[in-house]
C-alpha cells in the first residue's frame, strides 16, 4: 500500500469518545467477527473455556465465528451503560475500529463513518503509518 496515494496521508484525528455507537449493529457491518485468538483472549478474560465461550456467545456463519447477535436489541451482547464489557480483551475488529479496509475509501468514510462515530476529528492525529498498521492487521485478522 503506497500511504502517499491514500486520501488519509496526512492522518486522522479521533479519539474515542465512549458513546458506544460502535457497539450497536448497522446492518451490512452488523457482525463481529472473531479469530480464534480473539475467541481465547475473551475466554480468558471472562474465566470460561474456550468451547464454552464459543458455545454462550459464538455462531458461525459460512466458516467465520461471530458473536451471536439478539434480533430484538441491536447491541453487542458485552455492552454495559455505553461501555464495553471487556474492553482489555475486546476482539480485533473492535481494537482496528475505525480504520478497516471497507471504509477506508474516502466516499465510505463519509458516509459511515463520519456521519456516525462522534470520535472522528477529535483527540490526537493518527498517523497514516499507524492507520496502515491498523489496516494490516485488520486484513491478518480476516485470514484467521
Amino acid at each position: 500500500m503506497n500511504i502517499k496515494d491514500q486520501w488519509w496521508r496526512d492522518g486522522i484525528r479521533f479519539q474515542c469518545q465512549g458513546s458506544g455507537k460502535c457497539c450497536t449493529s448497522h446492518g451490512e457491518f452488523g457482525y463481529v467477527y472473531l479469530t480464534k485468538a480473539d475467541r481465547q483472549r475473551m475466554a480468558a478474560h471472562l474465566g470460561l473455556k474456550l468451547h464454552e465461550f464459543t458455545i454462550k456467545f459464538c455462531t458461525k456463519t459460512d466458516g467465520y465465528f461471530h458473536l451471536t447477535e439478539d434480533n430484538k436489541n441491536p447491541d453487542c451482547v458485552f455492552l454495559r451503560e455505553k461501555r464495553c464489557g471487556v474492553y482489555e480483551a475486546r476482539p480485533t475488529q473492535c481494537r482496528t475500529w475505525p480504520f478497516w479496509p471497507e471504509v477506508m475509501k474516502a466516499k465510505a468514510w463519509k458516509k459511515d463513518v463520519v456521519q456516525f462515530c462522534p470520535g472522528i476529528g477529535k483527540g490526537p492525529i493518527i498517523s497514516a503509518e499507524e492507520i496502515a498498521r491498523q489496516l494490516d492487521i485488520d486484513k491478518k485478522s480476516e485470514n484467521s
